[in-house]
């Protein structure tokens, strides 16, 4: 049984909560637009910021009900171990490695989410991206709480998993630009 510390504890609650409410939040954009087609979502900004556009696709729905629905059952489950986490509640190791489970499987749809947006819709939600910032932070804190006694190249990954997150939101913010490039460089 480990216990996760002060730091990791809290970004997970901090993290765990954004992703809740950034999907919460996208939930209730995508019933409004399921019950008025002529509704234009809150994070309907411009061309390129535009949830409504991405909620139109069939990525936005990938196994049959809407993708945010997804991340209101992951995070709440985020929410419930970092209340506990932050209480000192000492966790055993599996309960841990789920959590690291599905923190990798959440970071491989966001990817594949990342990629669809970028270039198979061509727009961006906002409140997407929140989610996408969010899950590399989750899963380096479930990395740190199953790695971190680890040998070999896992022992690696658990000493540069904020450089992980580092290298993963500049290689995402650069992918953004260099799609919508045109788009950013006309606004100056």
């Amino acid at each position: 049984m480990n216990s996760a510390t002060s730091r990791a504890a809290w970004v997970l609650l901090i993290g765990g909560l954004a992703g809740w409410l950034a999907s919460v939040t996208l939930t209730i954009e995508r019933f409004k637009l399921f019950t008025d087609p002529n509704y234009r979502p809150s994070c309907s900004i411009n061309p390129i910021l535009s949830c409504g556009s991405v909620m139109a696709t069939e990525q936005a729905a990938k196994f049959g009900f809407p993708n945010p629905i997804i991340g209101i059952v992951g995070f709440s489950v985020v929410v419930t171990l970092a209340v506990l986490a932050v209480a000192n509640v000492r966790f055993p190791r599996w309960i841990w490695g789920g959590l690291w489970v599905g923190t990798v499987l959440g970071t491989v749809f966001i990817c594949w989410l990342i990629f669809q947006s970028l270039y198979r819709i061509g727009a961006l939600c906002p409140y997407c991206m929140v989610v996408w910032a969010i899950i590399t932070p989750l899963l380096a804190v479930a990395t740190e709480q199953v790695w971190g006694g680890a040998r070999g190249p896992m022992r690696i990954v658990v000493e540069w998993r904020w450089t992980f997150v580092a290298v993963f939101y500049a290689v995402v913010l650069l992918l953004i630009f260099l799609k919508f490039q045109d788009y950013w460089l006309s606004l100056v």
